[in-house]
């Protein structure tokens, strides 16, 4: 290949310059982030528009289709706008402009639109040749004075226009309509706020200019959306303002009719599509997820939103609305305050927000100023040339008359009385009519208010106060035309809604086996009979399976599980599963972690705990311990110790008792003991206790019942808390399904580990104690057979009976059957 020759120019191979890959590419990433950050994502935070939109309301102001002109085709608007301003395509264009005309998209639109510009159901805009469109306005105002030279220009892109890099602004449209807007790296996500209060805002600015976000929020209270609904909390709004970025819970405005058996929803969060959040509650429905819904509707029109839920016979409304609440009627709106200052992305707070506008309408303000000025100086010096020629009327006529053409008569002027060229050039062009003595007195006046004029606006540029001044005079006209009520009620934070919300309150049975199966039922399934009855089935038990234990609890209750190891466990009893009366339960080590052969033996509700009161547990050895119930405030999921138990004992029972109260303690051969708590000292979780009552040794068990004990001797079966001037009685229930109820006044106190007294006979007929219970004539009692058998009946039908006595057939049990737990509730509860 030859050289190239003297004079000729490089070969193009040696115009290529060696570059690094990644250099190149970093470059060329950066510029185009910068280009779609600063030509098409985010917002100027003077004006709060981005680039597309600014094209449109300029295009628009161009093409004189203002908010009293007619409407014009959208298309039209569209074209121009490509044609003239934005080669970025049709679609990109007309979306910007459909959106700027939703109502429920901006807070204030800033297009009047005429015909289908989408809905709140996701639909579409019709095809831009069917729309129509003109400025709001409120568009007005973000262009006027825009020709007075209050903002710069640069040429369009193929330099054959210019175009404006901001509006004027004359309303505070970033916080007004929000933003939102995903660039390279970054996104913006600015909510609609209240007119009145952000001018309010900016006000106090002006007048304080050292407040603080605190001080502005007394004003701007919070984000106003143009779909209505509920803030919910103030925390979110705080952090937003303070640092610019925050999380807002917006709930769904809905009432609850009781009477009507409906919820009807009438405002939605912000940015939500009503169609689809219909489909997916209905979707909810029909899978279980929300139960108590009948019927859906949607009644919405041009009026506004009203979706009606129609709720089933007996449903709970509260936990249907918190259900709806929880999935589909709250969202988060994330708020990062992200705009464009200088040219460069800045996340900004409140008091930063309103700076910037401020700082802009200052710089309008003042540039608008010195334009009127100038006019106002120009026309100032023609009136004086007018004012000096009137007062020598005859000589101008006459040198005018008198010169051979225009530029003579102007040049004659200028030499003769000093004028301006300027001024000898409005004077030959001057009408005869306008040297009449009105027209003289008319010049005289508006001489005056040109020269007034020319002091206010100096009084202006000179002086920041007074440019402040007129700013703030100027925002309160426009609060004053276009202010309106707020939409979106800020309300309290009670609290999110957790899952114990989405539960009814309902008084449950718990049913545990020695097995390891749990569940829960209604209590409301188990209806009251009289006694000796046989109950009816309250579980299936897998083979060799057998009921240990039943209690009753509220759904919304916390729970003390204490186990036959010592150890305790906390739940909430909707934690449980809830099956029906045939259904065996779920394996209980989905909610408990129970060790082998460890099995529940006594439930506290903590609703029933005081600071200063006690938990008393006794074990089968005859053991009883207090301890504090401030020991059990913080229960590790795999549970805490609760007592410390010798090799072959178990814990079988806890009271709550308040350290000022007698316990009565039973064995399972009939023995109670009632002794002064105090007797037994408080003791921390690990202690073992003290002596409670002596028990008899030896094989004491009834020869029927060899084969349902596998120990030696009497064992405790439980305790019970007992006042001095307590008028309720003991119930005591055997494992034969019989029972009796003493008054507790029958047993009288003694010291702690005597022998006790004889509480009820266990013969063969009766069989060994099971439970025992403090119970009122007004009670209900279950009781619970080993094989699955569950009764309820009035604690009024057993019958009241002296101790050491043999008492009545409570539950009549098939043969083999044994009761295996008892629990007592209110029964006007």
């Amino acid at each position: 290949m030859s050289a190239d020759l003297p004079g000729e120019e490089p070969a193009a191979a040696d115009r290529v310059s060696a570059v690094r890959v990644e250099d190149e590419m970093e470059q060329s990433y950066i510029d185009y982030a910068m280009s779609v950050i600063v030509g098409r994502a985010l917002p100027d935070a003077r004006d709060g528009l981005k680039p597309v939109q600014r094209r449109i309301l300029y295009a628009m102001h161009e093409e004189g289709i203002t908010s009293n002109a007619g409407h014009r085709k959208a298309s039209n608007i569209v074209g121009d706008t490509m044609g003239s301003y934005h080669p970025h395509g049709d679609q990109s264009i007309y979306d910007a402009l459909a959106r700027m005309a939703q109502e429920f998209s901006l807070r204030y639109p800033l297009v009047d639109g005429q015909g289908n510009f989408g809905s709140v159901d996701g639909d579409p805009p019709a095809a831009m040749r069917y729309t129509e469109a003109r400025m709001a306005p409120v568009a007005e105002e973000m262009l006027r004075d825009i020709e007075r030279d209050t903002v710069d220009f640069e040429s369009n892109y193929d330099d054959r226009l210019r175009e404006p890099t901001v509006l004027p602004a004359a309303v505070p449209n970033l916080l007004l309509n929000g933003s939102s807007g995903i660039a390279v790296g970054m996104s913006t996500n600015i909510p609609p706020h209240n007119l009145g209060e952000v001018i309010d805002g900016v006000v106090h600015l002006i007048e304080n200019p050292d407040c603080t976000v605190s001080d502005l929020m007394q004003f701007v209270r919070g984000p106003d959306f143009p779909t209505g609904a509920k803030i919910v909390g103030r925390q979110g709004i705080y952090d937003a303002y303070q640092t610019g970025r925050g999380k807002l819970r917006v709930r769904a405005e809905l009432e609850v009719d009781e009477e009507e058996g409906r919820i009807v929803v009438t405002e939605l969060p912000y940015q939500e599509n009503k169609a689809r959040r219909i489909e997916r509650i209905a979707n909810d429905v029909n899978s279980g997820r929300i139960e108590g819904i009948s019927d859906l509707r949607d009644e919405s029109d041009r009026e506004g939103i009203r979706v009606v839920i129609e709720l089933k016979r007996g449903a709970n409304a509260d936990v249907v609305r918190n259900q709806l609440l929880e999935h589909h009627l709250e969202r988060t709106f994330s708020v990062i305050s992200l705009a464009l200052v200088d040219g460069q992305p800045r996340v900004l707070n409140l008091k930063q927000l309103l700076s910037e506008y401020l700082n802009h309408r200052k710089e309008v303000v003042r540039r608008r100023s010195e334009y009127l000025l100038t006019e106002a100086e120009d026309r100032a010096h023609i009136l004086e040339g007018r004012l000096k020629a009137l007062d020598h009327v005859e000589e101008v006529v006459e040198l005018v008359r008198n010169a051979e053409d225009r530029d003579g008569a102007k040049a004659a002027l200028r030499e003769r009385f000093g004028f301006s060229t300027a001024q000898a050039e409005h004077i030959v062009r001057m009408q005869l009519g306008s040297l009449t003595s009105m027209e003289a007195a008319e010049l005289e006046e508006e001489y005056e208010r040109v020269t007034a004029e020319i002091e206010r606006l100096e009084t202006i540029l000179g002086s920041e106060s007074e440019l402040l001044g007129v700013i703030e005079e100027e925002l309160l006209e426009v609060k004053a035309k276009y202010d309106d009520d707020r939409r979106t009620a800020i309300i309290e934070d009670t609290g999110t809604v957790t899952h114990e919300d989405l539960i009814p309150e309902e008084e449950m049975v718990v049913v545990l086996t020695e097995g390891d199966y749990v569940k829960r039922m209604p209590l409301s399934s188990f209806d009251p009979q009289h006694r000796g009855g046989k109950g009816i089935i309250g579980t299936r038990l897998k083979d060799g399976d057998r009921v240990s234990t039943v209690f009753q609890a509220s759904t919304h209750d916390y729970l003390l599980c204490f186990t036959s190891a010592g150890q305790v466990y906390q739940l909430r009893t909707y934690e449980l599963p809830e099956m029906g009366r045939t259904a065996r339960g779920r394996s209980a080590v989905n909610v408990l972690s129970l060790d082998r052969d460890e099995r529940v033996t006594a439930i506290v509700n903590t609703e029933d705990f005081d600071e200063d009161e006690f938990l008393t547990m006794v074990t089968r050895g005859g053991y009883i311990k207090r301890t504090p119930v401030g020991e059990f405030d913080n229960i590790l999921s795999t549970g805490i110790r609760a007592v410390s138990l010798e090799e072959g004992d178990e814990l079988v029972d806890v009271a709550v008792t308040d350290g000022e109260s007698d316990v009565i303690v039973g064995t399972e051969c009939g023995m109670a003991i009632r002794f002064d708590e105090t007797e037994a000292r408080a003791m921390g979780r690990t202690a073992r206790g003290v002596n409670a009552i002596k028990l008899t040794e030896g094989n004491v068990g009834n020869e029927n019942l060899s084969d349902r004990r596998d120990w030696e001797g009497d064992a405790v079966v439980g305790l019970v808390r007992a006042k001095a001037d307590d008028d309720r009685d003991l119930l005591t229930v055997t494992w034969h399904g019989y029972g009796k109820r003493t008054p507790l006044s029958a047993y009288r106190r003694q010291s702690r580990y005597g022998k006790g007294l004889i509480d009820i006979k266990t013969n063969a007929r009766n069989g060994h104690v099971v439970a025992l219970k403090t119970v009122s004539e007004d009670d209900d009692v279950v009781i619970m057979s080993e094989g699955g058998q569950i009764m309820r009946t009035y604690a009024s039908e057993v019958s009241e009976q002296g101790r050491n006595t043999m008492g009545v057939r409570v539950m009549r049990l098939d043969t083999l059957d044994w009761v295996a737990s008892v629990d007592v509730f209110d029964g006007e509860e």
